[in-house]
């Protein structure tokens, strides 16, 4: 009885054993298709199959539009008094009378707020790239607001939006007065609007981990397929990037609302990982919102900020025009162009009108250009990639149903 027991069980365990291998063939099989198919995707670029890319990319184009009237269809009523409310205001606009000042006031910081936190959700989604909107935008602006207070002991400039150049006001102060405070605030509503605007540009993450870990559904997102590869193999990690990911998503699923304002204020590449973390475990919407706008709208702005007034100050602004003079053989031509653009900037700061302009200037506005265009390449690469996996996902389905 004993040994027909024991030769019942052995085929039992073989088969199970069969079972094991055949579900780790099977997981091999799908990760080296998933690994096929993404390269396949990512060869999808403008400089190796532009043909391509610009079709998929139209075609794409054309389905978010799709989707997009679909989904506003669906909200008519909120758009139907969006459009009301949007209606008033324009018979507001048009009409005279003597709110028109009010009017006028409340345009402008709707615009200047507006261009800020636009620029701040371009460098946090991008559609898949990120526009460095601080580097080309708000970083000159705070470091030209610095270097004009200091020139002109004062930083009674206009209010924003400001002219094309600053103009010093005639009754200037004395310059000991400026401190890194008054910058500070002068500079506070631009960068706390770009810092709300990185705020929202980190919510798609969240809304597509939380609607797939809801659903149940396979996300169309590279970023998704790797948090839950990294999921599956965390045990494993070896490699320092891994590593720093896994610490992220443990400090947001443990802390919670201050692992999540850790994470954010401070510049942290990582952090996208944050949302979709914070989306998959189902954290409130509130709590990951809110902790995302305190750390990047007040703490990390503030910070960065500072890092700028301080970094052109005027006295250290000069003593890296010295230290640049100090480079043996190369420090005096060096030194030369960078000594003419800030006589210019100050010239500019004195006098309404424009100055000629130096090489430093134009190579600034070539790199701005270069880096735009960059970024709508990018775009379009994105879009026709997302295309793309769209028709592997629909050549996967019919190949199931076969």
């Amino acid at each position: 009885m004993a040994a027909n027991g024991a030769s019942c069980e052995q085929p039992q365990k073989r088969v199970g054993a069969k079972d094991k291998l055949n579900g780790k063939s099977a997981d091999l099989l799908l990760r080296e298709r998933r690994q096929k198919d993404k390269e396949e995707r990512l060869s999808l670029v403008l400089w190796r199959r532009p043909v391509t890319t610009l079709h998929y990319f139209l075609l794409e184009t054309l389905l978010k539009l799709k989707e997009w009237t679909f989904q506003l269809w669906q909200r008519r009523g909120t758009v139907f008094l969006c459009l009301v409310l949007c209606s008033l205001f324009s018979i507001a606009y048009s009409a005279e009378g003597e709110h028109q000042q009010y009017v006028q006031y409340l345009e402008k910081k709707f615009l200047w707020c507006a261009y800020w936190v636009g620029l701040g959700i371009l460098s946090s989604v991008g559609l898949g790239t990120g526009l460095h909107t601080f580097l080309l935008y708000l970083g000159p602006h705070i470091a030209s607001v610095t270097l004009a207070a200091y020139e002109c002991g004062s930083t009674d400039f206009p209010e924003p939006p400001y002219p094309d150049q600053i103009v010093c006001p005639q009754d200037g102060e004395l310059e000991g007065t400026i401190s890194i405070f008054s910058i500070m605030s002068k500079v506070r509503l631009e960068a706390c609007m770009w810092g709300a605007g990185t705020a929202i540009g980190e919510l798609p993450p969240y809304f597509m981990a939380r609607a797939a870990r809801q659903s149940g559904a396979d996300p169309d997102d590279e970023d998704y397929e790797e948090f839950e590869e990294m999921l599956e193999q965390a045990e494993g990690a070896q490699d320092f990037v891994t590593r720093a990911k896994l610490g992220v998503q443990h400090m947001v699923q443990k802390v919670g609302f201050f692992g999540i304002l850790a994470c954010a204020s401070i510049p942290n590449p990582l952090f996208d990982l944050a949302g979709i973390t914070c989306g998959h475990f189902l954290v409130p919407f509130w709590t990951f919102f809110g902790a995302t706008l305190i750390g990047k709208a007040i703490i990390k702005m503030h910070i960065q900020k500072l890092f700028v007034i301080i970094t052109f100050s005027k006295h250290i602004v000069e003593q890296m025009v010295s230290l640049i003079g100090s480079v043996p053989k190369l420090g005096p031509s060096l030194q030369k162009p960078f000594r003419q653009y800030l006589e210019a900037q100050r010239n500019k700061l004195h006098h309404a009108g424009g100055s000629n302009e130096n090489w430093l200037s134009w190579v600034f506005e070539k790199v701005v250009l270069v880096m735009v265009c960059y970024f709508v390449i990018s775009i379009v690469n994105s879009m026709a990639q997302s295309y793309a996996k769209r028709l592997q996902q629909l050549r996967h389905s019919e190949e199931k149903t076969k």
